[in-house]
C-alpha cells in the first residue's frame, strides 16, 4: 500500500472517530437536557402543566435543531427517508398505544368544547410530538449517525447491533427524562421504559424522525380523551 493510500486511510479513520465522538457528546448532552428540563421546570419551579409544556416543546425543538445543524445532518433527507412506511408504522403503533391507555387507565372526567380541543392539540399532539422526538427519534438517529461510514453500517448483523444500541439509548433517555419528575423516581418508572420499546419501533425501523413522534402523539391524545386526569401519561402530576 502506497504512502498516499495509507494517509488517506488514516485520514478517513480519523474522520470517522471525530464524527462518532461528536455525536456521542451530543447524546450525552441530550441525557443531561432530558433530566434537567423536568427537574428544574416541573419539580423545582413547579410551573403550571401547560406552561411547562411550552418550555419543554420549545426546548426539545431547539435542541434537536441544533444537533441537526451542528453535525451536518440534512433534516429534509431525514424526513423523506422511508416516510410512507414511517407514517404507516407511526399510526399503527399509535393505535396499539391507544389500546394500552384504554386498558390500563380508568376513564376520568374531562372538559368539553374548546378546552378539550385545546387539550388534544396542546397536551396530546404538541407535547406528544416533542416527547417522541426527544425520547426516541434523537437518541436512535444519533447512535446510527455515530456509525455512519463504518463497516458495521454495511453489514446486516452490524446494522442489527447498532439498532440494539440505539434502542438501549432510547430506553435510557426515557428513563432519565422521567426520573426528572419526582413521582417517577419509583417503580412507576417501569411503565414509560416498557412503552419506549413500542413507540420507538417506527423510527428504529425507518430511521425517519417522524415515526416515533406520531406514535407518541397518539399515546398522549388518547390519554387526554380517555383519562384526562391520568397520573401516568401526562406529567407533571400534582
Amino acid at each position: 500500500m502506497g504512502t498516499h493510500a495509507v494517509d488517506r486511510h488514516a485520514g478517513f479513520g480519523a474522520h470517522l472517530a471525530t464524527n462518532a465522538g461528536r455525536h456521542a457528546r451530543w447524546l450525552a448532552s441530550g441525557f443531561a437536557f432530558a433530566f434537567v428540563i423536568p427537574f428544574v421546570f416541573a419539580d423545582w419551579l413547579e410551573l403550571p402543566r401547560d406552561l411547562y409544556y411550552g418550555v419543554y416543546i420549545v426546548g426539545v425543538a431547539s435542541f434537536f435543531g441544533l444537533w441537526v445543524r451542528a453535525t451536518g445532518q440534512s433534516f429534509g433527507e431525514l424526513v423523506r427517508r422511508r416516510w410512507v412506511l414511517a407514517v404507516v408504522l407511526g399510526l399503527a403503533v399509535a393505535g396499539i398505544l391507544t389500546m394500552v391507555v384504554l386498558r390500563t387507565e380508568d376513564a376520568t372526567d374531562r372538559p368539553g368544547g374548546l378546552e378539550l380541543i385545546g387539550g388534544v392539540v396542546w397536551r396530546g399532539v404538541a407535547y406528544g410530538l416533542a416527547d417522541g422526538l426527544l425520547l426516541s427519534a434523537f437518541p436512535i438517529l444519533a447512535v446510527f449517525a455515530m456509525f455512519a461510514g463504518t463497516r458495521l453500517r454495511q453489514r446486516a448483523l452490524g446494522v442489527i447491533a447498532i439498532g440494539l444500541a440505539a434502542l438501549v439509548a432510547s430506553l435510557a433517555m426515557t428513563a432519565v427524562y422521567h426520573a426528572g419528575y419526582s413521582d417517577f423516581r419509583s417503580e412507576k418508572l417501569r411503565k414509560p421504559v416498557a412503552g419506549d420499546v413500542v413507540w420507538s419501533v417506527p423510527t428504529l425501523v425507518t430511521l425517519n424522525p417522524i415515526g416515533a413522534p406520531i406514535a407518541h402523539a397518539g399515546l398522549h391524545t388518547s390519554a387526554v380523551l380517555h383519562s384526562y386526569e391520568t397520573d401516568t401519561y401526562l406529567p407533571p402530576h400534582t
